[in-house]
């Protein structure tokens, strides 16, 4: 939901005692919508996040590292002018608004100035504006002259709020009673409609905590009061929200609002850059497997193109076989097929521009031409199918990813293949990543999040341990270490279920898996990552399991 003035309250209260009195130290933008700061205070560097997206606009403490473009744009090159090394003097909230204010002292050579920095976190119309004595120096969004406005915002403008809202204030509690006395089938839209800075999330917030016969004074308390338990909603296990209070049943608190802030939105970008990344390599591809079905098509239609060399041949030989029964300029003639038990007559055309023998050959050279046609084609297809089922692993893969870091070698994967450009820049040696892991009694169940992965997990596992994989379905492989002991029933079925969740066929049922000791599989000379061949297996039917309760990485 976008975050509303009683929300924002708390947020700009704890921001003043955590950031007055620091000290601005670096100003970056990541991208057109987000401002960060860096602010050396007395407990350590602080680093402050500006979001003005129309989505998740917000004032946030950030705990991770965001990558700023070499150039800055010409805003945050105006703020770094202005604010670098500046003291942040005052933090405070436009009453009942969705706008927080930094004062600042400015130090140069020569003067003190002092300035202000207005955020205003009003969804799809956020901004950041920079003022002195009232007047613009430079906003992140700005106005035209020529656009039909009621704010003016360019530089030399005198800054002005945006129109007051015709609404009661929070802290009014005659005027809070009297509203509440009206009859209304909706008291939280009643609520959100009528009282400033109050969204109908929150005012839902108020109505779940006291019902629908709330008094005027639970309602000034809980706009007003200090008795906050900050926390993270949750809805189907995912964060859902961040929240002053909430009644909500999931949920986990905080010790601040601005901590729960943190935590709900650090989550809510990991999540969003999750998608994106699945999105992004899912779209390459997907245009590398069209093509590849484009191709493979082309091929199925010349061997289909193919399918009578034979009787050309055949044509060929009955034409050598009768040829004293053929003159120069026949266009036909009828021979009997003697490779038919039932010695059936076949009609051969003729060229009637051609002798008997030349058109005998006419036939024997298109028989050659298709037989090294089909030849050809065949290997192509048995190398575009391999190919297109290899793709189609890494495909799986990329569906059953969970997490950011079950993407990173998929995309060095992909570079490998060309899908991706490769850039020019220094290569850091990273890190293996380990295996998805489960504890099973005293097993150890370990399954490879992509193909790089299961080429290591077929390394690391010794001759005498079970190896997994679906029937006739992409998936992971899996392995159960067995250090010596025997693999009961109970572990190969819980080692099966997790292997059909991390396959294609995870929304069904009854998916075959088959397993084998090590020792029984393959893995041929300059195949693809991932492939094997492998004997003396036995397949177990499941039904898909993730087992978090088994996990432990």
């Amino acid at each position: 939901m976008p975050q509303d003035a009683f929300t924002i309250k708390y947020v700009a209260r704890e921001l003043s005692r955590k950031l007055t009195g620091g000290k601005i130290s670096k100003i970056t933008q990541p991208s057109k919508d987000l401002l960060t700061f860096i602010i050396y205070t007395e407990k350590g560097s602080v680093k402050l996040e500006i979001c003005l997206s129309a989505k998740g606009c917000r004032l946030n403490i950030a705990e991770s590292e965001t990558a700023a473009p070499k150039v800055a744009p010409g805003f945050c090159m105006l703020l770094r002018k202005h604010l670098q090394n500046a003291l942040i003097t005052q933090i405070k909230q436009v009453e009942g608004e969705r706008i927080v204010y930094f004062d600042f002292d400015c130090f140069s050579e020569f003067e003190l100035l002092k300035m202000r920095l207005y955020v205003e976190l009003m969804g799809k119309y956020s901004n950041a504006v920079l003022i002195k004595d009232g007047v613009i120096v430079g906003a992140l969004k700005t106005t035209a002259l020529s656009e039909s406005t009621r704010r003016v915002l360019f530089t030399g403008a005198k800054y002005a709020l945006p129109e007051a809202q015709d609404k009661l204030p929070q802290d009014d509690f005659e005027k809070l009673s009297e509203l509440l006395q009206q009859p209304t089938a909706d008291k939280a839209k009643l609520i959100s409609d009528r009282v400033l800075g109050v969204s109908y999330s929150t005012a839902l917030d108020i109505i779940s905590q006291f019902g629908e016969s709330a008094s005027a004074k639970e309602v000034f308390d809980y706009l007003n009061g200090n008795d906050i338990s900050p926390c993270v909603t949750f809805d189907d296990g995912r964060e859902s929200d961040f929240k002053v209070r909430s009644v909500c049943s999931e949920r986990r608190e905080f010790n601040s609002v601005l901590e729960a802030q943190t935590a709900y939105y650090a989550a809510v970008t990991q999540r969003q850059e999750f998608e994106d990344k699945k999105k992004k390599l899912l779209a390459v591809l997907g245009s590398a497997i069209k093509k590849l079905e484009k191709r493979l098509a082309v091929i199925e239609q010349k061997l289909f193109d193919c399918r009578d060399m034979d009787t050309v041949k055949l044509k060929g030989e009955l034409i050598t076989a009768n040829i004293y029964l053929i003159e120069r300029g026949m266009e036909s003639f009828e021979a009997v097929n003697y490779y038919d038990e039932n010695c059936g007559k076949i009609k051969i055309q003729l060229d009637k521009n051609l002798s008997p023998s030349d058109n005998a050959q006419r036939y024997f050279k298109r028989y050659a031409k298709l037989k090294r046609t089909a030849a050809a084609v065949t290997e192509q297809r048995s190398e575009t199918q391999e190919r297109l089922s290899y793709l189609n692993s890494i495909s799986s893969s990329i569906y059953t990813g969970e997490c950011l870091k079950d993407f990173i070698e998929t995309e060095q994967e992909l570079k490998s293949l060309g899908l991706i450009s490769q850039t020019k820049e220094k290569k850091k040696t990273q890190q293996e990543l380990p295996f998805r892991e489960y504890r099973f009694d005293s097993f150890k169940i370990l399954v490879g999040r992509n193909n790089i992965q299961n080429d290591r997990l077929l390394k690391s596992i010794s001759s005498g341990d079970i190896w997994l994989h679906t029937q006739k379905y992409h998936s992971s492989h899996v392995a159960v270490i067995t250090d010596g002991q025997e693999a009961g029933d109970g572990v190969i079925k819980v080692a099966a279920e997790i292997c059909a969740y991390y396959s294609e066929a995870r929304g069904g049922s009854k998916v075959p898996v088959d397993y084998t000791r090590r020792a029984h599989l393959k893995k041929p000379p300059k195949c693809a990552l991932g492939f094997v061949t492998y004997t003396n297996y036995q397949t177990a039917l499941v039904t898909p399991n993730a087992h978090p309760e088994l996990k432990e990485n």
